[in-house]
């Protein structure tokens, strides 16, 4: 099944619902940066969630970043996303190993730590949007449910899930967003409560083949749902080596110097794809020259 996004309204508009699927974008994360399981668990949880976050956007050209800086041996994880479905992040530490946690699960929150969740939304105006909240666990959709309802003030319930194979490959990655809007009367809130009590985490949903539209049939249950939007998920990174010659022309005079007369090659790895760009000294004389 490729990656993909399904939007959806219910209760004549009351609610508003997104779900994806996301096991071979997770899986191309895990490989660009070589994730130990754990890593590889939060970061699919947070490109999961910036894909969705990112369709939410209206304009061709606005741009989402999710940030979490922890204390955790994790550090923290960014990601980023536009409104097509594009999304990329990166790890600040790939490698971290820890026991299961109480639950004999992957222990996210403890690889996280104690923190801030920060959401960055550029739409073109003079200043972004940013939103910043504290880490309530660590598990990222807590702390995304959380952030929703204190920053924003929009009710959300929101479910994440990495499964990890036995070889350390991705084997299940996805989740869902749901939201009431302002309109949302008691029936329709009891009703979302009665369903998302039954609700099975999205991993076992997404072992059971429940695709982004079963599982939103599930938590919209008697609410009529509507489909109203398709929209395929990738891991899309623009870097080039040509963006990245724009960047190293634009840093300080003295350190484009300094490279030179070391006369050895200077290699730049982007921190989202982890594809290493190498400049010989002829080719930083030439980005010199050009200043």
């Amino acid at each position: 099944m490729k990656d993909y996004i399904v939007r959806a309204a219910a209760a004549d508009g009351a609610v508003r619902a997104f779900a994806i699927t996301s096991k071979e974008l997770t899986e191309q994360a895990r490989s660009f940066h070589q994730t130990s399981p754990v890593i590889t668990a939060a970061l699919g949880r947070l490109l999961a969630a910036g894909a969705m976050m990112g369709v939410m956007m209206k304009g061709e050209k606005d741009l989402l970043t999710l940030q979490i800086m922890s204390d955790g041996p994790a550090k923290g994880l960014v990601v980023t996303a536009d409104a097509f479905g594009n999304v990329k992040g990166y790890p600040k530490v790939p490698d971290v190993e820890l026991p299961a946690n109480a639950m004999g699960k992957l222990d996210v929150g403890g690889a996280l730590g104690s923190g801030i969740l920060r959401v960055v939304r550029d739409m073109g105006l003079r200043e972004p949007y940013i939103g910043t909240t504290q880490l309530q666990t660590g598990e990222i959709a807590e702390d995304l449910t959380y952030y929703f309802a204190s920053s924003e003030q929009v009710p959300s319930s929101v479910g994440l899930g990495v499964l990890i194979d036995k070889d350390c490959s991705v084997r299940q990655a996805g989740g869902f967003i749901l939201q009431l809007m302002p309109q949302a009367g008691d029936e329709v809130i009891e009703q979302l409560e009665r369903n998302i009590k039954s609700l099975r985490p999205v991993t076992d949903m997404l072992e059971q083949k429940d695709t982004p539209e079963k599982m939103l049939e599930r938590l919209l249950q008697g609410l009529s749902m509507e489909i109203t939007d398709r929209i395929e998920a990738r891991f899309a990174c623009q870097c080039s080596r040509d963006r990245i010659r724009k960047a190293l022309a634009s840093i300080a005079e003295n350190d484009l110097r300094s490279m030179i007369d070391d006369e050895e090659p200077v290699e730049v790895k982007c921190q989202f794809c982890n594809t290493a760009y190498s400049f010989d000294t002829e080719e930083l004389k030439e980005l010199l020259a050009s200043r």
